[in-house]
């Protein structure tokens, strides 16, 4: 998108267009939507607007709900968003740590800024694109002058406070720091992706934007939500800052590190799991030890990524009453059922070779047609090894390639 686009999807009718296309799920049903706009008379440029917008918005209630109804996107800009329910937890712990005012530095389409302003916050906002801040603009408009967007880089606009050493290149800066309205955090989230509002590609951390020194620097000085990838270099996260992943409804969508008052006290390590509106959160004031190992019992248990990315896994075993299935695996077990939100559980049926003839031989005793296959530790494919298994039937369970020792096994299983 450019600015040209933009300011065709700003117009009334381009919006009002939008609205009446309403859910474009499918590419025939995009096909359609073309063709009855081009049958009106609009140009291509407008018809491409207005239809890949529609189909964006559609894409963009996984992430946001009825809220993308009146949203503008990028394809890039949704795909990078924080999604609401998460971006709500972020502003939770804004309002618990008594923060009125944040600077939400790299802001994006405005997702979290969305959710700060909707939780009563005051919101600046500031992207260094200037497309995606007038979409910003555009999505934070109905909280009026509580949430203004700014177009600049994040360093030129950062809040400085009296004694706090942080500076800025900003002059307009400093209207942030008056009695009346000063900035009281900072969430931050640099650019972990090159420039563009389409196709995209990952930079490495040296290349973020603004660095990760300058972003540490600013956490030191103002409480502050740094957003980053799950995968973050652990040995790069300061020690004096609460480092906590996240995982909603199955997949670990970003670490966050947390500065100030909004860290919490005595906690350094912090797995927050979500599954749909319900969260539950492990936490610790350090890496936990690891539980001892032992023999395979009658389950397995597999904890959420959140658990494991945060190193809580000894906690969450011990919790269980479960060992370690191998010192490098992250696989628990037990002889008991478990229930918890931070691990899935399974039932071992048999452990198998793991060969395929002899597997699809178990799989087919039974009656096996529908096959989850995992895997942790083991060199395997798992599309190519289903092919080998030839399922049949209306069966269902798991099957858990794994190497225990020096040894692979394959262990059948049923999700509890």
């Amino acid at each position: 998108m450019d600015m040209s686009e933009l300011r065709t999807l700003l117009t009334p009718e381009a919006l009002r267009a939008i609205d009446e296309l309403g859910e474009i799920g499918s590419t025939d049903a995009a096909a359609r939507a073309v063709m009855r706009l081009r049958a009106e008379g609009h140009s291509p440029e407008f018809v491409s607007a207005v239809v890949g917008q529609a189909r964006l918005r559609t894409k963009g209630a996984a992430k946001f709900g009825e809220f993308a109804d009146r949203m503008l996107f990028t394809r890039a800009g949704l795909e990078q968003a924080t999604r609401l329910g998460v971006a709500a937890r972020h502003a939770g712990r804004m309002r618990a740590a008594g923060i009125a005012h944040v600077s939400d530095l790299g802001c994006g389409i405005g997702g979290d800024a969305l959710a700060f302003a909707g939780a009563g916050l005051r919101v600046t906002a500031v992207d260094a694109d200037e497309v995606t801040a007038a979409l910003a603009a555009y999505n934070l408009a109905p909280f009026g002058s509580d949430a203004e967007v700014r177009h600049g880089f994040a360093e030129d606009h950062a809040p400085s406070t009296a004694g706090d050493g942080v500076s800025s290149r900003s002059p307009s800066a400093s209207s942030l720091n008056d009695p009346g309205g000063a900035t009281e955090a900072v969430w931050l989230d640099p650019a972990r992706r090159s420039a563009g509002h389409s196709e995209t590609r990952r930079v490495s951390a040296d290349d973020y934007s603004p660095s990760l020194d300058w972003a540490f620097a600013l956490a030191a000085r103002i409480p502050t939500g740094i957003k980053l990838g799950p995968a973050h270099d652990r040995d790069t996260i300061p020690t004096d800052v609460e480092a906590q992943w996240v995982s909603a409804d199955g997949d670990v969508v970003e670490l966050v590190l947390w500065s100030g008052e909004l860290a919490r006290e005595g906690v350094r390590r912090a797995a927050l799991v979500m599954r749909g509106d319900r969260a539950h959160e492990l936490t610790a004031p350090a890496d936990t030890e690891d539980a001892e190992v032992r023999e395979l019992g009658a389950y397995v248990h597999e904890p959420d990524g959140a658990v494991i990315r945060a190193r809580l896994i000894g906690d969450l075993a011990r919790s269980l009453d479960a060992g370690m299935l191998d010192p490098h695996i992250a696989y628990l077990t037990s002889d008991a059922p478990a229930d918890s939100p931070f691990a899935a559980s399974f039932r071992v049926r048999e452990v198998l070779p793991m060969n395929p003839k002899a597997i699809g031989s178990a799989l087919k005793k039974s009656g096996i047609g529908r096959l989850e296959i995992k895997k942790r530790g083991v060199d395997v494919d798992p599309a190519a090894f289903r092919k080998k298994l030839n399922l049949r039937g209306s069966a269902e369970a798991t099957l858990i390639l794994v190497r225990i020792g020096d040894r692979r096994h394959a262990i059948l299983a049923d999700r509890v």
